[in-house]
């Protein structure tokens, strides 16, 4: 009776619903960690178990849901190319922009919830995604790399796996050369605990956890103390990449 009962919880059918159903689940929680790592491996794998079982008795299918985890790494194994940078830094930008008016959840990196690392990271692998879409294996690669590791504010200020550079500029936020810094910079705090980016023109965006909101504005501003604070600079080495 209970082995009967058991094969019909993990019928090909309901595994397939079992694991979309995580998948959605995973990626409608705000955050990026572990869970979501792991998770959607393990409930990618359980859908493609289910799918197998449906097929497996038609040779066809069969041969193509096999097929399937071949097709899902081949964007991954392509011959890389150059970065279009222009391309790659609007990208990025324009992503960061997108977000504005999200609120802020410590930990969250979607238009659900976001914190201050999770702004930069989501916004550079937007723009990887997007370069990785045409056929670019070189761009699918960095934005696996990026989703896997996560880097946080501290790390992006140490350098964390080679993802950043220190640009050896600091200070008063203020008061820092504008002239020297290019759009799409990182300005960590000097606890290390928060990161804002800098747009152009004067312009700087962060999820600030005190508005709870991703919000635009110029350094003094009275929307944030972390505006009027002493950051140490650093770049996506992704932005300087050259193959």
């Amino acid at each position: 009776m209970i082995p009967r009962m058991i094969r019909r919880l993990f019928t090909g059918s309901r595994l397939a619903a079992y694991g979309s159903f995580a998948i959605w689940f995973l990626l409608w929680r705000p955050f990026h960690d572990g869970i979501l790592r792991y998770g959607l491996i393990a409930a990618i794998t359980v859908v493609w178990a289910g799918l197998l079982n449906l097929a497996w008795k038609r040779r066809g299918w069969r041969i193509a849901v096999l097929l399937l985890p071949l097709l899902m790494a081949l964007p991954f194994v392509l011959p890389g190319r150059t970065l279009d940078q222009q391309r790659l830094r609007e990208r990025y930008l324009e992503s960061m922009k997108s977000f504005d008016g999200t609120k802020y959840v410590w930990g969250g990196e979607n238009r659900r919830g976001i914190d201050c690392s999770g702004l930069p990271r989501a916004g550079l692998r937007s723009a990887l995604a997007d370069q990785a879409l045409l056929g670019n294996g070189h761009a699918a690669r960095l934005w696996l790399e990026q989703w896997w590791f996560d880097t946080s504010a501290k790390a992006m200020a140490e350098n964390y796996r080679g993802f950043t550079r220190d640009l050896g500029i600091g200070g008063d936020m203020r008061k820092l050369d504008l002239a020297q810094i290019q759009a799409g910079d990182l300005a960590v705090t000097m606890d290390r605990r928060h990161v804002m980016i800098y747009l152009g023109g004067g312009e700087w965006i962060q999820a600030d956890p005190g508005p709870g909101k991703v919000f635009t504005s110029h350094a003094g501003s009275e929307l944030s103390f972390y505006l009027s604070s002493h950051v140490t600079l650093c770049r996506w080495t992704a932005l300087e990449d050259h193959g």
